[in-house]
């Protein structure tokens, strides 16, 4: 079980991710719209500018999922659910939510979760 200090670490650091993530996805919807008005001279130039637009769109949906995880990761904290993974119900170590801290599934439910995906994409 997380205590109170900890809960409060963890709120923390999801709370400033998400404002670095809306920070980010706001400046790159930027960039897109400044690329969308320039004028491409050549072929190379309109390449160069679309291939950009779609790693740009790529990076802002990534982004935007793990905004998603953080957003469910403050409500449970709000809840009182945080750091249980949703397979198994245990706690989730204090090391792993360190390191990810909108983690839904301990290391062992999630090596099981990601084998899961793999076998179904096969």
């Amino acid at each position: 079980m997380l205590t109170n200090k900890e809960l409060e670490e963890f709120k923390s650091m999801l709370v400033e991710s998400r404002q670095r993530i809306l920070s980010n996805v706001e400046k790159a919807k930027n960039e897109i719209g400044l690329m969308r008005n320039q004028s491409p001279t050549d072929e190379g130039d309109h390449a160069v500018l679309t291939n950009e637009s779609a790693i740009d769109n790529t990076l802002i949906e990534k982004q935007l999922r793990e905004l998603e995880e953080i957003e469910l990761a403050l409500d449970k904290i709000s809840k009182g659910e945080y750091g249980i993974c949703e397979m198994c119900e245990e706690p989730i170590g204090v090391d792993r939510l360190r390191v990810k801290p909108f983690a839904r599934f301990c290391i062992t439910c999630r090596e099981i979760n990601e084998k899961e995906k793999a076998s179904e994409t096969n």
